[in-house]
């Protein structure tokens, strides 16, 4: 999982060739390997057999449009982050592609350095995301983590993944009765109020974005 511009597959889609070109141009100048596709039917045949590390899909694409298209991205297990392109980058626009699954709406005219800002500021933080996801100590940043025991950091790991506290306290050798003490300690010191509330804490946007 890249978390920066070496090396970091991209795929364009967009059907105007000139602002392909550019785009394709643009990015493998910056270090990305890009792969260009005219239209949505092509990328998505691609899409079966490669995932990239990020998509820059425009949202006028003929026969179809970039909603539909999220849609069929998502059928294909693709978890990156799609930046869209659209001349129409209003709210109505932006809240309709990023509820659909859009990581970013960039508005047409784009330029060389606010496109590569976005999409690789999308690749990183979808990096982090995926690290935190397989850490989620590190969401709590030196502060939070510093508050829990070790044992208390073994048990937050299995309950964040899924864990019940009777599988917790197998993979950790330990009753279900002593993961249930060690869960309500560890929501007491991170201020959590219930199980829910402690995956919020731990996965928090604010916190995320702050590091």
């Amino acid at each position: 999982m890249r978390t920066d511009a070496r090396s970091a597959d991209l795929f364009v889609v967009d059907d105007d060739p000139a602002v392909r070109d550019c785009l394709s141009l643009i990015f493998e100048q910056a270090g990305y390997r890009v792969t260009g596709f005219s239209d949505a039917t092509a990328f998505l045949m691609a899409l079966q057999q490669r995932h990239p590390d990020a998509i820059l899909l425009d949202f006028c694409l003929p026969g179809t449009n970039g909603l539909d298209v999220l849609q069929q991205i998502a059928t294909r297990r693709f978890d990156g982050p799609v930046v869209m392109m659209s001349g129409r980058a209003d709210i109505p626009m932006a809240v309709a592609v990023i509820q659909a699954g859009a990581a970013d709406l960039a508005e047409k005219p784009l330029s060389s350095e606010g496109i590569l800002d976005q999409v690789s500021r999308a690749i990183a933080k979808h990096a982090r995301r995926h690290a935190e996801r397989m850490d989620p100590i590190s969401a709590l940043g030196p502060g939070g983590a510093s508050l829990l025991t070790p044992r208390e950091r073994d048990v937050l790991q299995e309950l964040v993944r899924g864990a019940s506290n009777k599988e917790a306290g197998r993979s950790l050798g330990i009753s279900p009765r002593t993961i249930e003490v060690h869960r309500a300690r560890i929501m007491e010191k991170l201020g959590a109020r219930n199980a829910a509330d402690l995956v919020r804490v731990i996965y928090d946007e604010r916190r995320f974005d702050a590091r």
